[in-house]
């Protein structure tokens, strides 16, 4: 019986020597070594080869390497093969720090300020107390809860939205489309955790922007598909929004010549708000597999109506 990874090459690596460890029955492949290919009971992928069912007739489970599925083309996966996403504490811990940073970024002016040095400008700004700074999260997953939990000790007013109704401590709650300008006008700065769907693909954009506080910050550590990158680019130019914090994007990396590398009210990083870890995830995986062996529920199955 075969797990097959396809994903990063040095993670897979680390997988390869925790399940020589703790699985020995199971074998640990690396693709493109497949081995017998209906040996191939698990595939755990950043994005899963074509002909999935043709090539692999004996599949029974694919693993996400990361907590999203956007990146998978579904309708190649047979609707009786579960797809499992990648939920672990590292996930959590990274993107909280992540949200943390980039909330403090927009509120303590570092964007412009990191524009200043490298022209050379002295120009202080005022500091606006954390209480008058609003921060509102657009999904309200693990990821979404664990950041609002960690910012409300700071001191900012908190909003949340979701697509259900979703009640947080500490938290002003709002759901679905007929709440969603009223979520947004309490947005100083508005940070992207949804999944990404088709309802949610391109949701940042020209009519979203023009419904948040003028001056808004946005943070986009969800997807690049969320964000309408034109529409971004002229929010930033009418002062709409004052500055934006980037981690995805469309392309990755985005090609030499787009304005995002060198605009000067964008903070951009390389897909790096969360990461996992290869050892508490390779236990996570293997938790699965063996509840899957076991003939128990998984943990984390993707629901394919609402694509996560």
């Amino acid at each position: 019986m075969t797990i097959l990874y396809k994903a990063e090459l040095a993670r897979g690596h680390e997988w390869r020597d925790f399940f020589a460890r703790e699985a020995p029955d199971l074998l640990f492949r690396i693709w493109p070594d497949i081995g017998d290919p209906a040996a191939v009971r698990y595939l755990t992928a950043w994005q899963p080869p074509d002909d999935i069912a043709g090539r692999f007739p004996n599949l029974e489970v694919v693993f996400s390497v990361a907590a999203g599925v956007d990146q998978f083309d579904l309708s190649i996966i047979p609707p009786s093969i579960p797809v499992v996403r990648m939920v672990e504490p590292s996930l959590t811990d990274g993107m909280v720090e992540y949200v943390t940073f980039a909330t403090l970024a927009a509120h303590r002016h570092m964007i412009g300020y990191i524009d200043d040095r490298r022209r050379g400008v002295w120009a202080p700004r005022r500091l606006i107390p954390a209480a008058r700074r609003r921060v509102g999260v657009m999904g309200l997953g693990n990821l979404g809860q664990a950041a609002l939990a960690a910012l409300r000790p700071l001191g900012f007013p908190l909003f949340g939205w979701n697509r259900s109704p979703r009640s947080l401590d500490g938290v002003t709650g709002f759901h679905g489309a007929d709440q969603l300008e009223a979520f947004l006008a309490h947005c100083d700065v508005l940070i992207c955790l949804l999944p990404l769907t088709d309802e949610t693909r391109g949701i940042l954009d020209r009519s979203l922007f023009a419904r948040l506080p003028e001056g808004a910050t946005l943070v986009n550590v969800g997807r690049g598909g969320h964000l309408v990158e034109a529409d971004l680019l002229e929010a930033l130019e009418t002062g709409r929004l004052s500055g934006a914090v980037l981690d995805v994007f469309a392309q990755e990396p985005p090609q030499p010549e787009h304005p995002f590398w060198t605009h000067p009210k964008i903070l951009m990083t390389p897909h790096i708000a969360s990461m996992t870890q290869p050892e508490t995830a390779a236990h996570i995986l293997l938790a699965n597999i063996r509840r899957h062996q076991a003939g128990q529920p998984m943990v984390n199955v993707v629901d394919r109506g609402r694509g996560y």
